[in-house]
């Protein structure tokens, strides 16, 4: 958790938050994505995160990305945007908030994926017809938009 969520969480408890966010959906040569396991909930997800003060979304994606998997971006392509009463995650602390996140493809990155052992037990890539079943809701929509991405913008 960044200094600003620790400090908002401080003053307003685990009431709702909106917090800007970027997610990241990195694929390899075989069109595979990468998904981590994560540690306070059993799911997988998307690697991703928020925005900290002073920062560029594309800033939170290098940073979070390199954070969540060792993995270097090299360039990432903005998909769309993700926002709304559907994008509410409430974490076992009880804390919720209410993403405003958005979604980039990367295709070039460099390293090998591994997980911080924080906020992810495990990395490992998925066909996208082969996803394990407990996937974070909110990251399965955004995945299940990629399937039929046509290269527009997406205002989710």
């Amino acid at each position: 958790m960044n200094d600003y969520v620790k400090t908002m969480r401080e003053l307003i408890g685990a009431r709702p938050m909106l917090l800007p966010g970027v997610r990241a959906l990195i694929f390899n040569s075989r069109e595979e994505i990468l998904l981590q396991r994560r540690t306070d909930m059993p799911t997988w997800c998307l690697p991703s995160g928020s925005v900290e003060l002073g920062e560029s979304a594309l800033e939170a994606l290098k940073r979070e990305v390199a954070e969540e998997t060792s993995l270097t971006v090299l360039e990432a392509e903005p998909m769309g945007i993700y926002s709304g009463p559907t994008q509410t995650i409430t974490y076992p602390n009880g804390d919720e908030i209410q993403c405003f996140s958005i979604a980039f493809l990367v295709r070039r990155w460099q390293g090998k994926p591994r997980a911080d052992g924080v906020e992810g037990s495990e990395v490992r890539f998925f066909a996208l017809d082969g996803l394990p079943p407990e996937l974070t809701p909110i990251h399965a929509r955004t995945i299940e938009d990629y399937k039929n991405y046509q290269g527009a913008f997406l205002l989710r």
